[in-house]
């Protein structure tokens, strides 16, 4: 990608792999400006989602983010808490993350995904006013799906590994595994 495809990427939308009941609808929180240049998810060759994705067992090998498509064939998808590409999350506003989660509960509720998992605490907690919230599953529903707060697999967070993270997301596969709690 050169520096030019990249400054045009900027603000760009990319579409979400969708379709309704899926099992899991991943959220990330926002396009980066190599997922806007390839229109493929989770495309900065630092992303570690579809290397974490594969070890967790959500899919049977792994898969590159051009084969993002294949994802609806193991019920799972992708979205966005913010639709818009930038550099780096950083450069999104609270009340964009805020706007972001209204719009992405809408969209929870049309499609009807038993789980929705959002990669990034830090979105989650901005997006939905969950100040305390921490990696794993949450108390409340968003669109009537359940809800996991998943770590960032951006290269940027060094706080999780591959395998750590991995474990956390293979938490959240054992999870669709089992019946929703009784109401």
């Amino acid at each position: 990608m050169t520096p030019e495809e990249l400054r045009a990427a900027r603000d760009r939308i990319v579409p979400d792999v969708v379709t309704g009941g899926l099992r899991v609808l991943f959220c990330g929180i926002n396009p980066s400006l190599s997922t806007a240049v390839t229109g493929h998810h989770f495309a900065h060759p630092g992303n570690r989602f579809w290397p974490v994705l594969h070890l967790s067992g959500f899919t049977p090998r792994r898969l590159m983010p051009s084969e993002q498509g294949e994802l609806l064939n193991h019920g799972l998808g992708i979205t966005n808490v913010v639709a818009r590409a930038t550099a780096r999350a950083d450069e999104l506003g609270a009340e964009e993350f805020r706007e972001g989660g209204r719009i992405l509960a809408e969209k929870t509720e049309r499609l009807a995904p038993l789980w929705l998992a959002v990669v990034g605490v830090t979105a989650y907690r901005t997006a939905f006013g969950e100040r305390k919230a921490q990696i794993g599953p949450q108390e409340r529903t968003i669109g009537g799906a359940r809800v996991w707060a998943l770590p960032n697999p951006s290269g940027l967070n060094a706080h999780w590994t591959v395998r750590t993270m991995a474990d956390e997301y293979a938490r959240l596969r054992e999870a669709t595994r089992s019946p929703p709690p009784a109401a």
